[in-house]
């Protein structure tokens, strides 16, 4: 079992990593004072897999819980069901005490955040997530939202997580498709901050794709690392945070144009990360060779390089709607090496539509 520390002074976690960690989340509830009732709030895939689980377990240490199962699904990050949810809340009786558990994946985790950082204004929140693309990225950190209409997590807050659970056992029955997307992620953490972590990626593949426990371990365990390493210095995305959203610019606008249900965040990512490369490589920030280094290990993994669905002249007219435009300059997150990024809000428009249409499918 491994453990990563999120130091963020009274608002600091720790994050468990194992399997088979009962004992580590009936100790934890155990000795947390929280009232004798809370809400887990799960999906139609998860729920039927590791509710009861889940459930029983926290029955031993002394909860008593509801399951609340949302439709699986990005469509379920609305206020609409956080409204169905504040209602069962309320109806359930929950007090200030009472801990909201999210229990799934990054859809899940941003709505029961969302929840606990907004009922009777603040619940404790405890993450249990169940996916690749969860562990390594929503549920450290505690960014959590809803979307709008008109953008991705346009609606949100940063409300830190008591604990963090992975129990590396729910891999078993995650789908190959969920297990690429969350490597979209994990290949962004070499990218930004650790080369060697990038060459173990690339040296690995077969293990990491074979879900070896080692293999597993350490790639969760880094990405969750270098997460909280950014995360402990910049909570709130002043400044070093914005690391974290290499790729992620072109990804929104590519699950906005596709409805967000032709591709699951960590497949835009993937595509977004090509495109920064790209506009790095337009800027002579980084050589051909890196740029291609990069697609290389995305495609290695299975994810995809370029976008269906989709026009530049939409996807330019999304990245204006996206949080980290400001003043309507775009923020971007460019490649300077593999292990190191930097951010630029003047990359002219000729360059950014070129890239756009190199990651559009014709």
């Amino acid at each position: 079992m491994r453990k990563v520390s999120v130091d963020l002074g009274p608002k600091s976690y720790d994050i468990f990593i194992g399997y088979g960690i009962d004992a580590e989340i009936r100790d934890f509830v155990s000795r947390s004072a929280f009232s004798g009732q809370g809400l887990i709030v799960t999906d139609t895939n998860v729920g039927p897999l590791y509710g009861s689980w889940l459930q029983s377990l926290l029955q031993t240490a002394g909860l008593k819980t509801e399951l609340a199962v949302i439709p699986a699904g990005e469509s379920s990050k609305s206020l609409k069901t956080a409204d169905e949810l504040y209602t069962k809340a309320i109806e359930l009786g929950l007090d200030r005490k009472s801990p909201i558990i999210a229990l799934g994946g990054g859809v899940v985790g941003d709505l029961a955040g969302f929840i606990a950082a907004t009922y009777m204004r603040g619940v404790p929140f405890i993450q249990v997530p169940t996916s690749l693309l969860a562990q390594v990225d929503s549920s450290v950190g505690g960014k959590v939202a809803v979307n709008h209409l008109l953008g991705k997590n346009l609606i949100g807050a940063f409300y830190q997580p008591q604990a963090v659970f992975m129990d590396l056992n729910c891999m078993r029955t995650l789908p190959e498709r969920e297990m690429a997307t969350g490597l979209g992620e994990v290949i962004k953490y070499g990218v930004i901050y650790d080369q060697e972590f990038f060459r173990y990626l690339e040296n690995h593949q077969t293990a990491i794709s074979a879900r070896e426990p080692e293999a597993l371990t350490h790639i969760i365990a880094r990405s969750c690392e270098i997460k909280a390493a950014v995360v402990s210095q910049d909570e709130q995305e002043a400044g070093l945070r914005r690391i974290l959203n290499f790729g992620h610019t072109i990804a929104h606008a590519i699950e906005k144009e596709t409805g967000y249900s032709r591709y699951n965040h960590g497949e835009a990512v993937a595509i977004g990360m090509a495109g920064a490369a790209d506009i790095s490589c337009q800027l002579g920030l980084i050589s051909e060779a890196e740029a291609g280094r990069l697609e290389s290990l995305i495609a290695a993994y299975k994810l995809p390089l370029k976008a269906e669905a989709v026009t530049v002249d939409a996807m330019y007219g999304d990245i204006f709607h996206d949080k980290k435009t400001v003043g309507g300059k775009v923020n971007w997150v460019l490649m300077a090496s593999i292990g190191k990024v930097l951010c630029r809000n003047d990359v002219p428009e000729s360059v950014v539509r070129a890239a756009m249409s190199k990651c559009k499918d014709c």
